[in-house]
């Protein structure tokens, strides 16, 4: 029999984040801590189902008026139009003028890739340009869609752990006009560190001389400071300057909603008279990748946002879960002060949102997983999440021998 067909197929790398999730299970330490993966945790260290979700489910399981028929291709219109409403503002005049509209995805994977299809066919741009660091997912994305100029942009200083402004309008003043430019909304993913309000405006000031589209990574609206208005804030301040760009929304995080894959893509434009052909071709690369998409998640946050009490209970939801960070991350600095561990570690508290970039090489982060099976990526990236009251202080303190090169065992911490 001649040999298989698939060969010669090379295996792939392991996707890091899913490699370390496995790694922690697999480990029997009784002191283990995952701070990889990008999923909120409770005091307990365990998955939250928002209350307000699980009595919306229970809702949506009795309503005998629902069935299992398609969706249109572009998704449940209840969802879409509270979606845009919610990134862009009820009042926003891109709305009331019918400049702005969205359609469902596969979560915000999917708003990106259905945007970076849209861009490279119909309007025939090949370069992107994003953070260094960013999502690691960005990259790939772009390349499946056929862009053939990728660059970073200057972000992080690690140096002084704070955002590295001046170089990343240096960088985006090199790029040529047309260039879609990456911009994550807020709490930055790895870094944690956004742009401050007056920031944005030189930004938006730079990408409006220079012609660059944006392309709006919001994954945690609401979820960051608990203000879904707030979060926010840049995005509108690009359609208020009269920006034409995407707004690619995940509810994974600020619904709690990460298997059910609930996403929209909002479209904003100069004008109205676009709006039938450009929903048109995204109708067209949408039933070419994955026909129709899923119900379930959409119906959810359709209900909640669209009904005030359920809204009303959402809000506060999305309140305890970043003020329960924000207190992970006053913990976990104020430990390391404590410890007089070297180095300054202020911006673990300016940070925002589910990660921190906390400056660790990848040597000290080796010790932190080899020796004190604590998981979190090469980069030093950790999930604030994963941390609470009862390991903080262990983590703290693996931290400390990690950067001082202090030998010790973990029964000693």
């Amino acid at each position: 029999m001649s040999s298989s067909i698939f060969a010669n197929v090379p295996k792939g790398p392991a996707i890091e984040v899913f490699a370390l999730t496995q790694a922690f299970k697999d480990d029997d330490n009784t002191k283990k801590v995952n701070l990889s993966v990008g999923a909120y945790r409770t005091e307990e260290g365990q998955p939250w189902v928002l209350p307000v979700v699980r009595k919306t489910e229970v809702g949506i399981a009795q309503d005998e008026s629902i069935n299992h028929e398609y969706l249109p291709v572009t998704g449940l219109e209840t969802f879409t139009r509270a979606a845009t409403e919610l990134v862009l503002g009820a009042d926003s005049n891109a709305i009331k003028e019918k400049r702005a509209f969205g359609v469902q995805t596969i979560s915000g994977t999917g708003a990106i890739r259905v945007a970076a299809d849209f861009l490279h066919r119909q309007l025939k741009r090949s370069t992107v340009y994003y953070s260094n660091p960013t999502w690691e997912n960005h990259h790939k994305i772009f390349v499946d869609s056929g862009f053939t100029n990728l660059h970073s942009y200057r972000y992080w200083d690690q140096n002084n752990r704070q955002l590295d402004l001046e170089g990343m309008l240096a960088d985006l003043e090199q790029a040529p006009a047309e260039s879609v430019i990456i911009l994550h909304a807020c709490a930055h993913n790895p870094t944690g560190m956004d742009p401050t309000h007056e920031q944005w405006k030189e930004i938006a000031n730079l990408m409006e001389r220079k012609k660059l589209f944006p392309l709006f990574d919001s994954a945690y609206q609401g979820f960051a400071s608990g203000d879904p208005d707030l979060d926010a804030w840049a995005i509108r301040y690009f359609v208020d300057r009269g920006f034409e760009l995407f707004v690619c929304q995940s509810f994974a995080k600020n619904f709690g909603l990460y298997c059910e894959r609930a996403g929209n893509l909002t479209v904003v434009q100069q004008s109205s008279a676009t709006r039938d052909m450009i929903h048109s071709q995204l109708t067209l690369i949408i039933r070419a990748n994955y026909s129709n998409p899923p119900a379930y998640g959409v119906r959810i946050v359709s209900k909640v946002l669209n009904t005030p009490e359920l809204r009303k209970e959402w809000m506060e939801c999305i309140k305890n879960m970043s003020s329960r960070i924000r207190q992970m991350r006053k913990l976990l600095r104020d430990n390391l002060v404590a410890l007089g561990t070297p180095g300054n570690w202020d911006h673990i508290v300016n940070q925002i949102g589910m990660f921190s970039y906390t400056g660790l090489d990848q040597n000290q982060v080796n010790v932190l997983i080899k020796t004190y099976h604590i998981y979190l990526l090469k980069t030093g990236r950790i999930n604030m999440c994963g941390l609470n009251t009862s390991n903080v202080d262990y983590v703290a303190k693996a931290i400390h021998a990690a950067v001082t090169s202090t030998p010790a065992v973990d029964n000693k911490l």
